[in-house]
């Protein structure tokens, strides 16, 4: 009996997605919920589980083939033997791979990849744009092969490692390379773009002085990540000043829907993360309800599903506010573009030593720039800086964050 492998429900405003890589060839076995094609959205990269176990015979849409929702992907025949699924009617895949291994350490013990079979589109987009060998990654997928999730990692590897100085002239080679621009940021272009162009943005600045979280944290780093298992970064005390500053100025929490306001009585707070593809924000759900400690393992979980290119459609939708973090690449003073249909976003920066006058004296201290871009067509000058001032309250006196003032 031949079954259907069709695209699943996207998501919410996900109409289409471009076929990243096929796991598996025409005539191979595959097992029931196996994953066996990728898709890219515009939002995140999802796996298309194999509806039955059988034989793959024939494959309908191709790598880099963009397919609509329910859109059919290829045929399994149930009744069919691995050898007995080839067929010359069947149409070949275009990027074939040996059946998936359970494990990164069991793929060692199976076939390897061909050294002539191609990598997936997905696999040399992360490569190009990184400026790596997609044939020295080491690929911890089916037989061996290389992964989007290798490709990341190898590129976050290069990163972190000291650049070799360059002492032998440039070789030669063209002086241009045209790279067809992902789904991911196709949207974020679009969408950064339409936020400039529909809100009335504006930004605004203040400072703030890191000095009592750095000491708090420091005092209870130790004893914090022995209890709950997970460090106690700067994020959480500045989700919770968030939040206790939202439900005082509820408009930096609200968003325009046509001619209403629509004002949130929940604080799903977004967390700009930076990948190789691009800006995604996942969400931290409820941060009211949350402790600190839940806060920081949210993050840290969320931080690592985007690094790996596995964040779902859930994680990404339904933020009321977003935080983004420029410090740790070293910005010192930035202007956060909205994240429609959202508000307020507010823009974190470097902590940098500067002399300030404290109680008449000049002392060195550790301060931080704050930015927070807001659309004006819903929020006041004074209430975007009333909203900042009582963040720059709560850092300053993180107790204020326990006592709920």
């Amino acid at each position: 009996m031949a079954v259907e492998i069709r695209v699943p429900t996207l998501g919410e405003s996900v109409t289409e997605a471009t076929v990243g890589q096929w796991f598996k060839a025409v005539g191979d076995a595959v097992k029931a919920d196996e994953p066996i094609c990728e898709l890219e959205t515009d939002k995140v990269t999802l796996e298309v589980p194999a509806p039955s176990s059988g034989v793959l015979v024939e494959i309908l849409a191709g790598e880099d083939d963009t397919v609509e929702p329910d859109a059919l992907l290829g045929m399994i025949d149930e009744t069919a033997s691995a050898a007995a699924g080839s067929s010359s009617s069947a149409k070949p895949a275009a990027d074939p791979a040996p059946a998936a291994a359970p494990t990164a350490a069991a793929a060692s013990d199976g076939p390897s990849k061909p050294a002539d079979a191609p990598h997936a589109p997905s696999v040399q987009r992360v490569a190009a744009e990184g400026g790596i060998d997609a044939n020295q990654i080491s690929g911890t997928g089916p037989g061996g092969r290389v992964t989007k999730g290798d490709a990341l990692n190898a590129l976050a590897g290069k990163a972190a490692a000291p650049a070799a100085a360059e002492t032998a002239p440039r070789e030669a080679g063209p002086r241009e390379e045209r790279v067809k621009m992902t789904r991911l940021r196709q949207t974020i272009a679009r969408r950064l773009k339409e936020a400039q162009n529909s809100a009335a943005m504006l930004t605004t600045f203040n400072e703030v002085d890191m000095g009592n979280v750095m000491a708090l944290r420091n005092d209870y780093k130790a004893e914090f990540e022995k209890k709950h298992g997970v460090r106690l970064g700067f994020m959480s005390f500045f989700v919770k000043a968030c939040v206790q500053a939202l439900k005082e100025i509820p408009a930096v929490n609200a968003e325009i829907d046509g001619n209403e306001l629509v004002y949130k009585n929940y604080y799903d707070i977004g967390m700009a993360v930076g990948t190789p593809q691009g800006l995604v924000v996942p969400v931290v759900r409820d941060t009211d309800e949350k402790s600190f400690a839940g806060i920081e393992k949210e993050i840290g979980a969320l931080g690592k599903k985007a690094r790996d290119g596995k964040l779902s459609m859930a994680d990404l939708q339904g933020a009321t506010f977003t935080i983004s973090n420029g410090g740790v690449y070293g910005s010192l003073m930035s202007t956060p573009i909205l994240n429609a249909p959202q508000s307020g976003i507010l823009g974190l920066h470097k902590i940098q030593e500067r002399p300030m006058v404290v109680e008449g004296e000049i002392k060195i201290r550790p301060m931080m720039y704050l930015a927070l871009s807001y659309d004006h067509r819903i929020i006041d000058g004074r209430e975007a800086v009333t909203f900042l001032v009582r963040v720059k309250e709560n850092i300053e006196s993180p107790e204020r964050l326990l006592i709920d003032l």
